[in-house]
């Protein structure tokens, strides 16, 4: 039967009527499900977008001291920071139309998928930037549907809540260009040793190749490979519009200066960043995270050339066979900055902080504050005790103590509280503390900032109770600046990675001593450095006395098994502790000398170049000249004479007769036989 004319027609049409009619609702359909998803970003709102960032940590100059990365470096820097290179350079080889679509490139994604069909393998991607940064924000980089609507579903947030600046600068400062560098500013600083607003042209073209193959296109890995991938980039930008052929031409020509420093750097005063992360917890109550991958910018204390010093004298001056170790800190005693601090002799075989954590026996450094609280008490300069081999009792006659002076030598008679200091003589400075009691010498220590736990026994004279290192320069820090203290100080400003100060350091400090009494007590310990005090043996500054060469106020200590120096000029004070860290005793001579060594080249170097002040009396203080030995003033008779200062009222006010009758005999032995025989002539 022959069909009837026009009904293949109608039956055609019938489908091309249903094609139309199931591509009309499907372009209905995409167009409510684009609708939806674009309410649905709206709905959302704008997707979080911080991500790790490098944690900074600044000297007091403003020099980087070190970072905290964990092998992943990254910074953020704004878009109008980088170079333009770099942007029309990412723009060029990865999205073209980046500032045209609205987070897919439609005509791209066909072409990729014809290319792909043709080559039956995938040989082009068609993701913009704003997928590829979806993709480095939130979702790992697995290839599933899953991934991939999660994905489609984030571009849209971003593109609905964020401008295109904003987006490519997210993606520049996330992107991964190899070797742990993730951001523009780090690969800038990684391969290039500059910062992201200085690449040049052809620098700009090899970095913008890398995140295609990170390790491929590295060219540390492979320079050849590298080169390649920067010509494609700088065709990319010729196409673009960016560039012209010849600038292109000249670009790839340009030869390429390499950052080849990347050996693991040795960190800048480790254990003083230690300090300032703890502080960083403890302080400011930020976690871990937020330390270690928060973007902070840490503006410290440090001054990076006396931790240079600092580092350089103990290096020298202990013998690098010897397994004694060392610590050092500096302070600004009228600030309570911190400005160098070693906790060790090799942060990496040991980061324990002996300046901050470890606690030792402070021996005859503890002296000073024994002496301050005598001063309080109505001792002065003068005050006399008997220096002879002594046993004490206490605890109602139960216990006894016998202290022992250097090489058991003592004066077996009178000598004077500012003698005593200069020479630490032990048995005067245990009779101190009968006179005070044990319990004011426990007050004062911790009024001046130790906080270990001291025990009030006759020995405490001596610093038998182990203390820290930082309490100790603190406290001397305290007596520097006339009894006002003022809290070690690390940290000076915390700033976000976006700007906002988190925390700055407002200087505060509180009179905790008597200003004269202080001063007072500061004057008695420039006595370790002046012959003049040896009544009897020599001076405890002895060994030092030729290396100093401005005026100094402080104390030695030396027990079995540590050694102590801690001293100030009016502008710096610095403590260093020696010792073995299983408390083995110091048997070679030159072992005790380690501190003071380090202690005075430290302070000479430190000083280098800085007024020669003396020690400012205060208005409640009056100085007088007197005979050390005696304490009394001194007279034309008295062969040595010294100024010391007292709280105003408790001056000496007998003068010196001890060498009336040298005198005359001296002047009598210079007569002749004559003047002898006629007195008369």
């Amino acid at each position: 039967m022959e069909p009837i004319p026009g009904s293949r027609f109608r039956g055609t049409w019938k489908y091309v009527r249903a094609a139309v009619f199931i591509g009309f609702f499907l372009v209905i359909f995409a167009f409510a499900a684009l609708g939806s998803f674009v309410l649905f970003a709206k709905i959302e709102g704008a997707p979080p977008v911080a991500v790790p960032q490098t944690t900074i940590f600044y000297a007091a100059d403003g020099s980087k001291i070190g970072e905290s990365d964990h092998g992943q470096k990254r910074y953020w820097v704004r878009l109008k920071d980088m170079s333009p290179h770099i942007i029309e350079a990412t723009i060029a080889v990865e999205d073209r139309k980046f500032y045209e679509h609205h987070g897919f490139d439609l005509k791209r994604i066909a072409a990729a998928i014809i290319a792909n069909v043709e080559a039956m393998a995938k040989v082009e991607g068609a993701s913009t930037i704003t997928q590829q940064y979806a993709r480095n924000l939130f979702l790992t980089h697995e290839k599933t549907w899953s991934r991939k609507i999660q994905e489609a579903l984030y571009t849209i947030r971003l593109e609905a809540n964020y401008s295109k600046d904003q987006i490519l600068e997210g993606y520049l400062n996330t992107i991964y260009y190899g070797h742990g560098a993730y951001g523009i500013e780090a690969a800038a600083r990684y391969y290039f040793g500059k910062h992201a607003s200085e690449l040049t042209l052809s620098e700009a073209a090899m970095l913008a190749g890398i995140p295609k193959g990170p390790y491929y296109y590295s060219p540390f890995v492979n320079e050849q490979r590298a080169k390649a991938r920067q010509k494609i980039v700088l065709t990319s930008m010729v196409e673009a519009g960016y560039i012209s052929r010849q600038e292109a031409e000249q670009a790839y020509r340009d030869k390429l200066v390499y950052a080849r420093h990347h050996k693991q750097e040795q960190p800048i005063a480790p254990y003083f960043q230690d300090v300032v992360k703890q502080q960083l917890r403890t302080k400011l109550g930020l976690d871990e995270r937020t330390i270690e991958l928060g973007g902070l910018r840490v503006y410290t204390t440090l001054d990076p050339r006396l931790q240079r010093i600092a580092e350089e004298q103990i290096r020298r001056i202990i013998d690098p066979h010897s397994a004694i170790q060392a610590a050092l800190v500096a302070m600004d005693p009228h600030t309570g900055e911190v400005k160098a601090l070693v906790g060790g002799r090799n942060y990496e075989e040991s980061p324990f902080n002996r300046a901050v954590q470890a606690e030792r026996q402070p021996g005859s450094t503890f002296k000073p504050f024994l002496y301050y609280a005598a001063i309080e008490q109505g001792f002065t300069p003068s005050t006399q005790l008997r220096s002879e081999l002594t046993t004490f009792t206490f605890n109602g006659g139960r216990s006894s103590y016998t202290p022992h002076n250097y090489n058991d030598y003592y004066a077996n008679g009178p000598i004077t509280l500012a003698e005593a200091l200069a020479v630490s003589d032990n048995v005067f400075a245990v009779k101190t503390l009968q006179f005070i009691g044990a319990d004011k010498l426990v007050d004062t220590a911790k009024a001046l900032g130790i906080t270990s736990r001291l025990k009030a026994v006759p020995s405490l004279a001596l610093g038998t109770s182990p203390v820290k290192v930082i309490d100790m320069v603190a406290a001397y820090s305290t007596l520097a600046n006339y009894g006002k203290q003022t809290e070690p100080v690390f940290i000076q400003k915390v700033v976000d990675a976006n700007g906002n100060v988190l925390y700055e350091h407002k200087p505060e400090s509180r009179q905790v001593l008597d200003r004269d009494a202080a001063f007072v007590t500061t004057h008695l310990m420039t006595g370790m450095f002046d012959p003049k005090l040896n009544g009897y043996t020599t001076v405890t500054g002895q060994s030092i006395i030729d290396d100093i060469t401005r005026p100094y106020a402080g104390k030695s200590g030396t027990t079995k098994t540590d050694s102590w120096m801690i001293g100030f000029a009016p502008q710096l004070v610095a403590g260093v502790w020696t010792g073995y860290d299983r408390g083995e005793t110091m048997d070679r001579p030159a072992e005790r000398q380690y501190a003071k060594q380090i202690w005075v080249h430290f302070m000479e170097q430190s000083l280098a170049g800085e007024p020669k002040k003396s020690f400012k009396p205060t208005k409640g203080v009056i100085g007088v000249y007197i005979d050390p030995q005696n304490g009394k003033l001194a007279t034309d008779s008295c062969p040595v004479k010294r100024k010391t200062y007292y709280i105003a009222g408790t001056e000496p006010v007998d003068y010196c007769t001890d060498h009336v009758k040298e005198e005359k005999k001296k002047k009598e032995d210079g007569k002749s036989w004559f003047e002898k025989w006629f007195p008369w002539f």
